[in-house]
């Protein structure tokens, strides 16, 4: 198997989890800005508490400006399970609508307005590939147990998945009280999807000499039985806008103000995470802007759209994107464009539901346990 590019990943049909791909209809794809916003208010009004839209912070503002709420995936997926609304309308990517159909009501319906909307990182850990390294990897070292992590950033079926091997989810904040959990109940740990927020947690634990990467794309890579020797295996996964930030960025931005200070995800590369002030969750980045002085400076390595909010949220704050002009969106994202997002409410309003994510019963059952594991730690 060859690793695709990026660019690959984002429009190879045959990587999509959902087979219904609709198209949006011609007649909403050059609506006029004002008017666009004119029907989604009326679309919003007909139908009243009966549906809550989800932003996601990566969100463009044509979206985020008509949230109810706005947040990290695993945030908002809560707010929607607090909702009484029958409908959620998620401005994110496809497995944060299949977390949210997980944790909410039977009688709540998803809604992702474009199913197109899927994430890179996600589809680099699917489900096949996974059950044939898994199948390796035991194989090679039949003593031991371990124990697969995922981050909250892959599909259900790799949660489910997790969940039947005495595993369980985690988020860019709790990766370490993950990674403790699993080492209570086994001797190993498997992470996945994402290398660079598994390096980075294993860094916090000083555990960093203990880890070995797993490349599914690659026949002859490293053999099973070298890999499971590690305490520590990542999956070589990433996400496509923060590996692009480096430590050049960083000088870059240091050497124009002097004053700042760098913040950056977790899912940056490690050298980037060890060279900046600070690092953490987008909940972390966004508490860091709302409680700066005014006047500070921070540089932060996230997707723009983020950078752009806080920046807009936040004037009394210097705010400043990492890679300056060279700082990217992220592509899935970017399939939630405010044409679908009226095209799905006026659909709802004349009765019908468009692009419904729906965890099949089994599956959501193992996610959920996934999750609620999570949570007890």
């Amino acid at each position: 198997m060859v690793k695709m590019e990026t660019a690959e990943l984002e429009t190879d049909l045959s990587l999509f989890k959902y087979d219904s791909l609709e198209q949006l209809p011609p007649q909403y794809r050059d609506l006029e800005t004002s008017k666009r916003t004119e029907r989604i208010e009326a679309a919003l009004e007909e139908l009243g508490d009966d549906v809550v839209i989800l932003g996601h912070n990566y969100q463009r503002q044509e979206i985020v400006e008509h949230a109810d709420f706005i947040g990290d995936s695993y945030q908002l997926s809560k707010e929607a399970a607090n909702a009484d609304a029958e409908y959620v309308i998620f401005g994110g990517v496809t497995f944060m609508a299949e977390s949210a159909d997980i944790i909410t009501d039977d009688d709540q319906t998803v809604i992702l307005p474009s199913m197109e909307a899927s994430c890179p990182m996600a589809g680099m850990a699917e489900a096949l590939q996974v059950d044939s390294a898994w199948a390796e990897i035991t194989a090679a070292a039949p003593d031991a147990n371990i124990i697969p992590i995922t981050y909250m950033n892959s599909y259900a079926d790799l949660k489910a998945f997790c969940a039947s091997q005495g595993g369980l989810v985690c988020t860019s904040s709790n990766a370490h009280k993950a990674f403790e959990y699993a080492f209570e109940k086994g001797d190993k740990v498997l992470f996945l999807p994402d290398k660079h927020l598994g390096e980075n947690t294993a860094h916090r634990m000083g555990m960093e000499d203990a880890i070995a990467e797993w490349d599914p794309w690659d026949p002859e890579g490293k053999a099973a039985a070298e890999v499971a020797e590690s305490d520590i295996i990542l999956w070589d996964g990433y996400c496509q806008v923060h590996e692009r930030f480096t430590t050049d960025h960083i000088e870059q931005v240091r050497d124009a103000n002097p004053d700042a200070q760098v913040i950056v995800h977790p899912e940056c590369r490690r050298e980037v995470v060890e060279a900046a002030d600070k690092a953490g969750s987008t909940a972390t980045i966004c508490e860091t802007i709302e409680t700066a002085d005014p006047g500070e400076t921070w540089a932060i390595g996230t997707e723009i759209h983020l950078t752009e909010h806080l920046k807009r949220w936040h004037p009394e704050v210097n705010v400043l994107p990492l890679c300056g002009d060279a700082c990217m969106d992220c592509n899935a994202m970017r399939q939630i464009d405010p044409n679908y997002l009226t095209w799905v409410l006026e659909e709802l309003v004349a009765g019908r539901e468009r692009n419904v994510i729906e965890v099949a019963p089994e599956e959501k059952e193992l996610a959920g346990l996934a999750l609620e594991r999570m949570l007890e730690i």
